[in-house]
């Protein structure tokens, strides 16, 4: 099965083929740029901007692919969570394409996308097992049954872990996204000079907070009489160690909680090294597996979301020309549940 997988959630346009869900024919990115000037994402801007990008990524991802649009089985679209306005393009056009063609049109969750994205790379990737999105909209804890059977064990009450990263990067003087920019000046300072806090939630369960810890590293940067090169390293660091251990923590306690044997780290924050490293770590000494998709697949991409709609239509399901987009993972879930 050819599929065509179109990913607008945020500020990338992009657009892939896939083959079984197995073998990645094309995929094709094209990033926003003009966020930089903002230091963050811009939701207006962004859905203008893909609707300028969305005809030549898919152009230029079906003649990667070196097949036509006839060639095409299906047409996948991301159907959220993300910012509402980005998503209508995607899943608009992507609903054109199918009412013109006549091709089968499915509905992908994002979050869905990211933690099934590895499996292009591997074929050891089996359910159950518990699965953690984290990136600048999303910082979700799954627990997979199998595919399309989930349970949502925790998320962020507040920033995103993402979004915190982004706007610690903003205070540092830093670029966007924030996340590269935090990776590269924390490698040179010391994870251990400042001592910042971790989110203590009195509520029981999976929940994480971030919104506490970027407001500790604001003050701190607000009572400095100067910030040099060096203390701003030692800064990155120390906050980008926080980080990585409130994600790691709760991974390792939802693992125990449902002796999970098998993990999935997901998302763009999956790119960090030092995520990666701790997770494995951690998990290693747990005795559970873990999955992690390349620093690429990490990253919001159209192959992630023709992987996830290849899977749904094998079971046979295709989405109505009628559905609407949906803003959190809460109310996608809840749709989809009725």
């Amino acid at each position: 099965m050819l599929v065509l997988g179109i990913e607008t959630s945020c500020d990338d346009t992009a657009a892939a083929v896939v083959r079984d869900a197995r073998q990645v024919l094309s995929s094709v990115v094209s990033s926003q740029s003009i966020h930089k000037l903002y230091g963050g994402v811009v939701p207006e801007i962004a859905s203008r901007q893909h609707i300028r990008l969305i005809v030549p990524t898919v152009r230029t991802a079906l003649a990667e692919a070196c097949v036509e649009l006839d060639d095409i089985d299906a047409i996948a679209a991301t159907k959220g969570p993300g910012l509402i306005g980005s998503l209508l393009v995607g899943l608009c056009f992507a609903k054109a394409v199918s009412f013109a063609t006549g091709k089968p049109f499915i509905g992908v969750n994002h979050i869905e996308a990211h933690l099934f994205a590895p499996l292009v790379e591997t074929d050891e990737l089996k359910p159950p097992f518990v699965g953690l999105c984290v990136s600048g909209g999303h910082t979700e804890l799954m627990y997979v049954r199998g595919f399309g059977d989930y349970e949502l064990l925790g998320s962020t009450v507040d920033d995103a872990a993402g979004e915190a990263i982004d706007k610690v990067a903003k205070m540092l003087g830093l670029g966007f996204p924030g996340g590269p920019e935090i990776e590269a000046l924390s490698s040179r300072g010391d994870p251990n000079r400042i001592a910042f806090p971790k989110a203590r939630l009195k509520r029981k369960g999976f929940d994480m907070s971030f919104s506490g810890l970027k407001t500790a590293v604001k003050y701190f940067i607000e009572h400095q009489a100067s910030l040099d090169e060096n203390l701003k390293a030692d800064v990155a660091a120390s906050f980008e160690k926080v980080v990585v251990e409130a994600l790691v923590e709760k991974l390792v306690e939802a693992c125990r909680a449902k002796k999970a044997t098998q993990a999935v780290v997901a998302g763009g924050v999956a790119r960090s090294r030092a995520l990666r490293e701790a997770s494995q770590k951690a998990c290693a000494t747990l005795g559970v597996q873990l999955v992690i998709p390349s620093r690429e697949l990490c990253s919001d991409n159209g192959v992630m979301v023709a992987v996830a709609g290849t899977l749904r239509l094998l079971r046979g399901e295709k989405s109505s020309l009628r559905l609407t987009a949906a803003s959190t993972l809460e109310e996608l879930l809840e749709i989809e549940r009725s």
